[in-house]
């Protein structure tokens, strides 16, 4: 039993690092490449502006029966973004989730780390009220299957 959790821890730590990896390579690509002025993806504490650090989180996904039968492990992923309020955070939201869409389609197994992962949600949350520095939020919803 210990032997199969560790292996489940494994694979955890596994589809973070590739989730990171594609935040901070791919995805910082493309964000470069659109024409106006968004900050770039890094994991750590910043709060200069120049920079966003998402906030990852993966939990165990309820699995269809399907899923059950032929040994498939699923995982709710979601990938956080809080950016300040300013004039153009709105459209730079936008970006990076699409920015994170595009980066998905074009390797949606993660680099071999999964059979799938596929975006479910978006969610934008702009500040309750402008301008009094809170801040605009973004949730990208994940489901990450791997099979056992």
């Amino acid at each position: 039993m210990s032997n199969e959790k560790s292996k489940q821890d494994l694979i955890e730590i596994r589809i973070l690092g590739a989730v990171r990896e594609m935040l901070s390579k791919r995805v910082n690509e493309l964000l470069h490449d659109f024409e106006f002025d968004i900050p770039i993806i890094e994991f750590g504490d910043y709060g200069c502006g120049y920079a966003v650090s998402p906030v990852i989180a993966l939990a165990s996904c309820e699995k269809s029966e399907k899923e059950r039968i032929i040994k498939i492990d699923a995982y709710s992923l979601t990938i956080s973004f809080s950016l300040p309020d300013k004039f153009e955070t709105e459209k730079q939201c936008y970006a990076i989730c699409a920015a994170v869409c595009m980066a998905l389609k074009e390797n949606p197994t993660l680099g071999g780390v999964v059979d799938r992962a596929v975006v479910v949600g978006e969610k934008y949350t702009p500040p309750k009220k402008a301008n009094c520095g809170q801040n605009w939020e973004v949730v990208i919803s994940l489901r990450v299957t791997v099979e056992n």
